[in-house]
């Protein structure tokens, strides 16, 4: 059988054993984990000592995970179950390593996938990465302020009414996008100011192709115009977003959190609550000015073409 390992680690300003305890304890778990911030009504089950617990998702699917072993405050040994969307049973272990008056916290996980997805070890320890790098900043907040920095609304089917456009296209690491969002942000900002421009609605980030395995991205930044030039500049290009229906999950805190978004979106379409139009990249608008408001008050509507 295809097997996987993955292993991502965050520095946490917390004591070590405050942190075991809190990882230990699985009625801690909804409050920082990656899956279940995409499906908060999932019905959950625990055991009265808080070492083991069940799901049974329609979006996160089902399963249980239970400790299995410990040495008390640096490590925690469980096994992981999953029965749908497929049956697999694997290994995960957090490390607690305290640094710097706080702990280093290392999520493993080692596994097997059915014999008919071979091909699909390396993509899917990609995704899994992923989702543990979202759960350990959600966790790192957590322990840190209180509280959890990102919030998600499912708002469900809209009609998006289209645009005209002027963007900057990108191609660039995933770890890139901060720098580069603001660089090509600053770019059609500064356009819009020598030319006179009007926008006719918020900026967004088209989301052109987003590869876990190479970590890379491709999008265009964009602003909407009434009406894009013939020519556009060097360094610029034009375009139309098209009207559409769009499942839409609005987004409340840091964009660094945004990927608890997009994760969901995608979820919920392996998951048949919606319809996916292939046709029609999906899409981010910005609701307010990063220079204006708090980081915890941005919102983001994440858009999914739906058919």
């Amino acid at each position: 059988m295809p097997k996987f390992h993955v292993q991502k680690s965050i520095l946490i300003a917390a004591p070590v054993a405050q942190v075991h305890a809190f990882v230990r304890d699985f009625r801690q778990w909804p409050a920082w984990s990656p899956w279940l911030i995409s499906e908060p009504d999932c019905p959950l089950e625990f055991s009265a000592d808080g070492i083991r617990y069940a799901w049974n998702g329609k979006i996160t699917g089902s399963g249980e995970m239970a400790v299995t072993g410990e040495n008390a405050p640096h490590s925690i040994d469980y096994q992981l179950t999953f029965l749908k969307p497929w049956k697999s049973v694997n290994t995960t272990r957090f490390n607690f390593e305290e640094k710097d008056g706080g702990t280093v916290v290392t999520w493993t996980m080692v596994g097997a996938l059915p014999f008919f997805m071979f091909w699909a070890g390396t993509v899917i320890g990609s995704y899994i990465g992923a989702d543990f790098q979202r759960g350990l900043m959600l966790m790192k907040d957590f322990l840190e302020t209180g509280a959890v920095r990102s919030r998600l609304d499912f708002t469900g089917p809209q009609e998006f009414p289209g645009c005209r456009y002027i963007g900057v296209r990108t191609y660039c690491p995933i770890a890139d996008i901060p720098a580069n969002m603001r660089r090509d942000m600053n770019k059609l900002t500064d356009w819009l100011a020598t030319t006179g421009t009007a926008p006719t609605g918020q900026p967004f980030n088209i989301c052109h192709k987003w590869d876990h395995v190479k970590c890379t991205t491709e999008y265009i930044v964009a602003i909407p115009i009434s009406s894009p030039p013939a020519a556009p500049p060097t360094g610029f290009v034009t375009g139309e977003l098209p009207a559409c229906r769009t499942y839409t999950i609005r987004h409340t805190g840091p964009y660094r959190y945004l990927a608890n978004a997009w994760a969901a979106g995608v979820m919920r379409g392996r998951a048949k609550t919606y319809a996916p139009n292939n046709k029609i990249d999906s899409f981010e608008i910005y609701q307010n000015d990063p220079t204006a408001v708090a980081e915890d008050e941005l919102v983001t509507e994440l858009h999914f073409p739906i058919k």
